[in-house]
C-alpha cells in the first residue's frame, strides 16, 4: 500500500502540472492535492494505528465516521445473547484501557437498570481500600500428580491460532502476556516460532488436528508431543474437545489462510481448507481421556494438564467425573467455553444456535465437580466474551478460579470487528496472512497495549472486590451477585444457580433435576447408560 500511495501521488501531481500547461486554473488542485498527499505520508509514518498505515487517508473515515455519530447512539448498538453488554461504550473501554488513557463515563449509568437481564454487584457499606486487596492475585494450577504446577494470573488470553491471527498479531499478544505475567493460549493451530519467540507463557492447546504433535495420517505423535511440550515456555496443555464458536464442530481455517508456512508448521496441505475432525481419535471414551491425560503430563515431565469444553450433554461431563473418581486420575484445569464464545470462522447455525451459555455451564461444572467431592483437584478457567473487570468478578462467583479473553485481546491489538476474519482480508492486520496488510500491526507498540488492556481489567476486577468487602477472589460466591430475570423480580446467583453439598452426587437420593443425568453417566462410554 505504500508504494501503491507514493506511486498514485506522484501521477496525480504529475497530472496537475501537465494539464496546468494549458489550462493554468487546475494547478490551484495543488491546494486540495498536496496536504492530501502529506496527511497520507503521515499515515505511513506512524506506527500506532495499523488501519491508517495500512489505508492512508482513507483509514480515517474510521475516525471521522465515529466523530459525526451522535453520542447518545453509541451507547445502546448490541447486545449479547445473554443480556451482557458488548456495544461500543465496552468496546471503547477496551480501546481506552489498551491505551491507558481515561476510561470513566460520565452522566451514571449507561443501560437500562429495569431491563430484563441487567446485572450488578452486591456491594459492602463498609468497603476496603483497594490496596487492601491483592493486586495481583495468582492461582496455583496444578494438583498432587503434577510435578511443575504454574502459577497463573485470574487474566489470561484465550485460543486464537496463528493461521486464524496473524504472526505481527501472536507476537504482539505473546508480548504482551510476557510484559504482564499472564498466559497465552496457542489455539489448536499448534505452537508457531511467533508464539515462543517473545518469550511469553504458553497455554499449549492440541486439538482434534493435532497440530504440532501429529502423523501424516492425523493420528496422535507421542513423540512429537513430548518434545514440544518440555519447552520452558510451555506451562501447561489443554486439550479441547470443544469450543464455544462450533461445539460438535471442527476448527475451520479457509484456504486463503494456509501458506506455506503454516502448511509446514501443521502438516497440512497448501492451499486447502483445513477441517479438523469434530472428535479425538486418541481416545474414544471418558476411561481413555483421563488416561490420556495421566500420558500427556508424564511425558510432559509433570506439567498442568486439562481439557476444555463447551457444555453440551449434561450426562457426558458427569461420565467424565466418573471415570477421574474410578481412576483417581484428575486434570489439572479444566477450561470451560461458553457457547457465546468464539473470535473466526464458524457456522451460523453452530455460532448461534448450538452449546451451553458460559455462566450456566460455568455453575454445571462447578456444581458436578463439588458435588462429586473432586473439585478440590481441579482449577476452572471461563472462558467466553470476558471482557471487563466485572465478567471476571461474576465469573468468580460462579465458580471459575480463572478467565480467559479473546475477543477484547483482539480490540487491545487494534481489530475493528470489520468482520472479515474468514476472508484473509483484515484491514487491521490482525486476522489475515496477508503480509502487505499484517506489517501494518507494529508489535512493538500492541503488545504495550495488550498488557495495558490486561492491567487494567485485573484492577477494575480488584476494585469491585474492594467495593464488596473482599480481599482476594477465591473468597467471592454466588450471593455477591443480583440479575433482574423480568420486569419486577431480582434474584442473585445463588436463587438461580442453588450450590450443591459436597458430596451430594455420589450416592442417591440424588439432588433434584440431576437424577436423570446422573444415572445416564457412563464412564465407559459417552453413550447414555438409558435406552429409550
Amino acid at each position: 500500500m505504500k508504494n501503491k500511495f507514493y506511486l498514485i501521488s506522484l501521477l496525480i501531481c504529475v497530472l496537475i502540472g501537465l494539464i496546468g500547461i494549458i489550462f493554468q486554473w487546475v494547478w490551484y488542485l495543488y491546494i486540495v492535492a498536496l496536504p492530501i498527499i502529506f496527511l497520507g505520508i503521515s499515515d505511513l509514518s506512524q506506527t500506532k494505528h495499523s488501519l491508517k498505515y495500512n489505508f492512508p487517508v482513507i483509514g480515517r473515515m474510521r475516525w471521522w465516521a465515529e466523530w459525526l455519530r451522535p453520542k447518545v447512539y453509541q451507547y445502546f448498538v448490541e447486545s449479547d445473547t445473554d443480556g451482557a453488554p458488548f456495544n461500543r461504550l465496552s468496546r471503547n473501554v477496551i480501546y481506552q484501557r489498551s491505551k491507558k488513557t481515561n476510561d470513566t463515563t460520565p452522566f451514571g449509568t449507561q443501560l437500562n437498570v429495569y431491563e430484563t437481564g441487567y446485572e450488578w454487584l452486591n456491594h459492602s457499606i463498609a468497603p476496603l481500600h483497594h490496596d487492601k486487596v491483592d493486586q495481583n492475585p495468582r492461582i496455583i494450577v496444578g494438583n498432587s500428580d503434577c510435578k511443575q504446577p504454574y502459577s497463573a494470573s485470574i487474566f489470561n488470553i484465550s485460543a486464537m491460532s496463528f493461521g486464524s491471527l496473524s504472526q505481527n498479531a501472536i507476537m504482539a499478544l505473546n508480548g504482551g502476556a510476557k510484559l504482564g505475567n499472564f498466559a497465552h493460549n496457542t489455539g489448536e493451530g499448534g505452537l508457531s516460532p511467533y508464539h515462543l519467540e517473545p518469550g511469553g507463557d504458553i497455554i499449549w492447546q492440541i486439538g482434534t488436528g493435532y497440530f504440532g504433535c501429529r502423523n501424516n495420517d492425523g493420528s496422535f505423535n507421542y513423540d512429537a508431543y513430548s518434545e514440544r511440550s518440555k519447552l520452558p515456555n510451555v506451562k501447561m496443555v489443554e486439550i479441547k474437545l470443544s469450543q464455544g464458536a462450533k461445539p460438535g464442530h471442527g476448527g475451520i481455517l479457509p484456504a486463503s489462510k494456509v501458506t506455506d508456512e503454516i502448511s509446514k508448521i501443521r502438516l497440512v496441505e497448501k492451499g486447502k481448507d483445513v477441517l479438523s475432525p469434530p472428535y479425538h481419535t486418541a481416545f474414544s471414551n471418558p476411561l481413555e481421556l483421563v488416561y490420556f491425560i495421566k500420558k500427556l503430563r508424564e511425558l510432559s515431565e509433570g506439567k498442568p494438564i486439562g481439557f476444555k469444553l463447551c457444555i453440551g450433554q449434561k450426562s457426558q461431563f458427569i461420565s467424565i467425573c466418573k471415570a477421574m473418581i474410578s481412576t483417581t486420575i484428575y486434570p489439572d484445569f479444566i477450561t470451560v467455553d461458553g457457547g457465546e464464545g468464539g473470535t473466526g470462522a464458524a457456522p451460523l447455525e453452530f455460532s448461534n444456535s448450538v452449546g451451553m451459555p458460559l455462566r450456566d455451564a460455568l455453575a454445571f461444572v462447578y456444581d458436578c465437580l463439588n458435588g462429586y467431592g473432586i473439585k478440590k483437584h481441579i482449577k476452572i478457567i471461563a472462558s467466553g466474551k470476558v471482557h471487563t473487570g466485572f465478567d471476571i468478578v461474576k465469573n468468580i462467583c460462579l465458580g471459575a478460579d480463572m478467565c480467559n479473553g479473546a475477543r477484547a485481546m483482539m480490540l487491545a491489538l487494534g481489530c475493528i470487528q470489520a468482520l472479515e476474519c474468514n476472508t484473509n482480508t483484515c484491514p487491521t492486520g490482525v486476522a489475515t496472512q496477508n503480509p502487505n496488510l499484517y506489517k501494518g500491526l507494529n508489535v512493538d507498540d500492541k503488545k504495550v497495549r495488550v498488557f495495558n488492556y490486561q492491567k487494567e481489567t485485573v484492577k477494575a476486577a480488584i476494585e469491585l472486590m474492594a467495593a464488596a468487602g473482599i480481599d482476594h477472589p477465591n473468597r467471592l460466591h454466588r450471593s455477591y451477585i443480583y440479575k433482574r430475570v423480568n420486569g419486577s423480580q431480582i434474584k442473585t446467583y445463588s436463587e438461580m444457580y442453588p450450590y450443591l453439598l459436597k458430596g451430594s452426587l455420589l450416592e442417591a437420593p440424588f439432588p433434584r433435576g440431576w437424577e436423570l443425568d446422573v444415572m445416564q453417566g457412563n464412564e465407559n462410554s459417552f453413550e447414555s447408560k438409558i435406552k429409550y
